[in-house]
Protein backbone atom coordinates (compact mmCIF):
# COMPACT_ATOMS: atom_id res chain seq x y z
CA UNK A 1 0.00 0.00 0.00
CA UNK A 2 1.38 3.25 -0.95
CA UNK A 3 2.23 6.09 1.67
CA UNK A 4 0.32 9.17 1.66
CA UNK A 5 1.01 12.69 3.05
CA UNK A 6 -0.69 12.89 6.77
CA UNK A 7 0.23 15.98 7.60
CA UNK A 8 2.27 19.19 7.33
CA UNK A 9 4.40 20.76 10.29
CA UNK A 10 4.55 24.31 11.38
CA UNK A 11 6.43 24.95 13.97
CA UNK A 12 6.16 28.51 17.20
CA UNK A 13 8.21 30.02 19.08
CA UNK A 14 4.45 30.17 21.19
CA UNK A 15 1.13 27.95 19.89
CA UNK A 16 -0.68 31.25 20.13
CA UNK A 17 1.88 33.37 17.55
CA UNK A 18 1.58 29.79 15.06
CA UNK A 19 -2.06 29.94 15.35
CA UNK A 20 -2.69 33.75 14.71
CA UNK A 21 0.05 33.89 11.97
CA UNK A 22 -1.44 31.09 10.32
CA UNK A 23 -5.00 32.46 10.44
CA UNK A 24 -3.80 35.58 9.25
CA UNK A 25 -2.27 33.82 6.07
CA UNK A 26 -5.31 31.64 5.45
CA UNK A 27 -8.21 33.70 6.36
CA UNK A 28 -9.71 30.69 8.22
CA UNK A 29 -9.82 29.10 11.95
CA UNK A 30 -7.98 26.41 13.18
CA UNK A 31 -9.02 24.26 15.63
CA UNK A 32 -7.91 22.97 19.13
CA UNK A 33 -5.47 20.40 19.40
CA UNK A 34 -4.10 19.04 22.85
CA UNK A 35 -0.93 18.31 24.62
CA UNK A 36 1.58 15.56 23.94
CA UNK A 37 2.87 14.43 27.05
CA UNK A 38 5.82 12.16 25.74
CA UNK A 39 7.72 15.29 24.31
CA UNK A 40 6.27 18.30 26.33
CA UNK A 41 3.96 19.82 23.51
CA UNK A 42 1.08 21.50 22.20
CA UNK A 43 -0.98 22.06 19.01
CA UNK A 44 -3.49 23.44 17.01
CA UNK A 45 -5.01 21.61 13.84
CA UNK A 46 -6.27 22.70 10.45
CA UNK A 47 -8.31 20.71 8.04
CA UNK A 48 -6.26 20.28 4.29
CA UNK A 49 -9.79 17.78 3.33
CA UNK A 50 -10.68 14.61 4.02
CA UNK A 51 -7.37 12.79 3.74
CA UNK A 52 -4.65 15.60 5.38
CA UNK A 53 -4.32 18.10 8.12
CA UNK A 54 -2.21 21.03 8.91
CA UNK A 55 -0.35 21.25 13.16
CA UNK A 56 0.81 24.23 14.74
CA UNK A 57 3.03 23.20 17.21
CA UNK A 58 5.03 24.46 20.20
CA UNK A 59 6.58 23.83 23.48
CA UNK A 60 4.01 23.75 26.14
CA UNK A 61 5.37 26.43 28.68
CA UNK A 62 3.12 24.36 30.88
CA UNK A 63 4.30 20.82 30.64
CA UNK A 64 7.15 19.45 32.53
CA UNK A 65 10.52 18.89 30.04
CA UNK A 66 10.81 15.31 29.09
CA UNK A 67 13.52 13.05 29.18
CA UNK A 68 14.93 13.21 25.76
CA UNK A 69 14.96 15.86 23.13
CA UNK A 70 11.91 16.97 21.79
CA UNK A 71 10.69 16.15 18.04
CA UNK A 72 11.41 17.90 15.07
CA UNK A 73 14.22 19.35 16.52
CA UNK A 74 12.21 21.54 18.74
CA UNK A 75 15.29 21.48 21.45
CA UNK A 76 17.79 22.91 19.12
CA UNK A 77 19.66 26.47 19.11
CA UNK A 78 19.06 26.05 15.32
CA UNK A 79 15.45 25.88 15.56
CA UNK A 80 14.79 28.29 18.13
CA UNK A 81 16.92 30.67 15.93
CA UNK A 82 14.90 30.14 13.28
CA UNK A 83 11.80 30.56 14.82
CA UNK A 84 12.91 33.81 16.12
CA UNK A 85 11.45 35.26 12.91
CA UNK A 86 8.66 34.14 13.03
CA UNK A 87 6.34 30.25 12.83
CA UNK A 88 8.17 28.33 9.99
CA UNK A 89 6.93 25.18 7.68
CA UNK A 90 9.47 23.16 9.07
CA UNK A 91 8.44 19.43 8.21
CA UNK A 92 5.78 16.95 6.97
CA UNK A 93 4.76 13.28 7.92
CA UNK A 94 3.79 10.87 5.34
CA UNK A 95 0.66 7.97 6.59
CA UNK A 96 1.95 4.05 6.44
CA UNK A 97 -0.15 1.14 6.55
CA UNK A 98 2.28 -0.80 9.30
CA UNK A 99 5.54 0.72 10.96
CA UNK A 100 8.24 -1.89 12.61
CA UNK A 101 8.85 -1.81 15.76
CA UNK A 102 12.49 -0.45 15.97
CA UNK A 103 14.65 2.51 18.37
CA UNK A 104 13.15 4.98 16.17
CA UNK A 105 9.82 3.89 16.36
CA UNK A 106 7.52 5.59 19.37
CA UNK A 107 3.86 4.23 20.86
CA UNK A 108 2.37 7.99 21.12
CA UNK A 109 -1.00 9.32 22.24
CA UNK A 110 -2.50 13.05 22.50
CA UNK A 111 -6.22 12.73 24.09
CA UNK A 112 -8.22 9.98 22.39
CA UNK A 113 -5.19 9.82 19.99
CA UNK A 114 -2.88 6.92 19.30
CA UNK A 115 -0.55 6.75 16.97
CA UNK A 116 2.79 5.47 15.81
CA UNK A 117 6.09 7.62 14.80
CA UNK A 118 9.46 8.01 13.52
CA UNK A 119 11.26 9.99 15.88
CA UNK A 120 14.85 9.96 15.77
CA UNK A 121 16.93 9.40 18.72
CA UNK A 122 17.98 13.08 19.04
CA UNK A 123 15.12 14.94 18.08
CA UNK A 124 16.49 15.79 14.62
CA UNK A 125 15.02 16.73 11.36
CA UNK A 126 15.18 13.86 8.56
CA UNK A 127 17.23 15.24 5.74
CA UNK A 128 16.98 19.15 7.42
CA UNK A 129 12.91 18.54 7.02
CA UNK A 130 12.55 17.22 3.38
CA UNK A 131 12.44 13.61 4.44
CA UNK A 132 8.77 12.32 6.06
CA UNK A 133 8.68 11.12 9.59
CA UNK A 134 6.49 8.15 8.91
CA UNK A 135 3.38 7.59 11.10
CA UNK A 136 1.03 5.06 11.18
CA UNK A 137 -2.44 5.59 12.72
CA UNK A 138 -4.30 3.34 15.33
CA UNK A 139 -7.21 5.28 15.94
CA UNK A 140 -9.17 7.78 12.94
CA UNK A 141 -6.53 10.58 12.05
CA UNK A 142 -7.76 13.81 12.73
CA UNK A 143 -8.67 14.48 9.38
CA UNK A 144 -11.84 12.02 10.28
CA UNK A 145 -12.84 14.92 13.23
CA UNK A 146 -11.56 18.17 11.69
CA UNK A 147 -14.14 20.67 10.24
CA UNK A 148 -13.59 21.08 6.55
CA UNK A 149 -13.03 25.27 5.84
CA UNK A 150 -12.13 24.76 2.60
CA UNK A 151 -8.25 24.44 2.38
CA UNK A 152 -6.61 22.04 -0.01
CA UNK A 153 -2.90 21.12 -0.72
CA UNK A 154 -2.19 21.79 -4.28
CA UNK A 155 1.41 21.20 -4.04
CA UNK A 156 4.81 20.35 -1.36
CA UNK A 157 7.58 21.52 -3.07
CA UNK A 158 10.78 19.98 -1.60
CA UNK A 159 14.14 21.62 -1.81
CA UNK A 160 17.87 19.82 -1.05
CA UNK A 161 21.34 18.96 -2.00
CA UNK A 162 20.52 15.79 -2.40
CA UNK A 163 17.85 15.49 -4.43
CA UNK A 164 18.40 11.60 -5.38
CA UNK A 165 18.53 11.01 -2.05
CA UNK A 166 15.16 11.96 -1.33
CA UNK A 167 13.91 10.46 -4.10
CA UNK A 168 14.80 7.39 -3.02
CA UNK A 169 13.69 7.85 -0.10
CA UNK A 170 10.22 8.68 -1.38
CA UNK A 171 10.71 5.57 -3.79
CA UNK A 172 11.17 3.36 -0.90
CA UNK A 173 7.58 4.44 0.80
CA UNK A 174 5.72 4.03 -2.65
CA UNK A 175 4.61 7.43 -2.59
CA UNK A 176 2.05 8.90 -3.73
CA UNK A 177 1.27 12.40 -3.86
CA UNK A 178 1.56 16.37 -4.88
CA UNK A 179 4.99 16.65 -4.05
CA UNK A 180 8.35 18.04 -6.32
CA UNK A 181 11.91 17.53 -5.68
CA UNK A 182 14.27 19.68 -6.94
CA UNK A 183 18.12 20.53 -6.62
CA UNK A 184 18.66 23.57 -3.64
CA UNK A 185 21.75 24.70 -1.81
CA UNK A 186 19.85 23.65 1.76
CA UNK A 187 16.69 22.35 2.77
CA UNK A 188 13.47 24.28 1.42
CA UNK A 189 9.92 23.13 2.31
CA UNK A 190 7.11 25.07 0.98
CA UNK A 191 3.65 24.15 0.79
CA UNK A 192 1.13 25.83 -2.27
CA UNK A 193 -2.31 25.97 -0.51
CA UNK A 194 -5.75 26.37 -1.95
CA UNK A 195 -7.90 28.69 -0.19
CA UNK A 196 -11.11 30.19 -0.16
CA UNK A 197 -9.75 33.52 -0.52
CA UNK A 198 -7.00 32.41 -3.16
CA UNK A 199 -3.40 30.72 -3.26
CA UNK A 200 -1.30 30.85 -0.15
CA UNK A 201 2.68 29.60 -0.31
CA UNK A 202 4.00 28.83 3.07
CA UNK A 203 7.69 27.95 3.75
CA UNK A 204 10.50 30.47 3.83
CA UNK A 205 14.43 29.16 5.06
Amino acid sequence: MPATLDHLVIAARTLEDGRAWLEGRLGVPMQEGGQHDHFGTHNALLSLGPDGYLEVIAIDPDAPAPDRPRWFGLDTPEMHERLQDGPALIHWVAAVEKLEPGPEVLELTRGDNRWALTVPENGGLPMDGVAPSRIQWHTPPPPTRLTDVGVRLGRLRLGTPQPDTLRAVLDTLNFRGEVEVYEAPQAELRAVLETPDGLVTLGEW
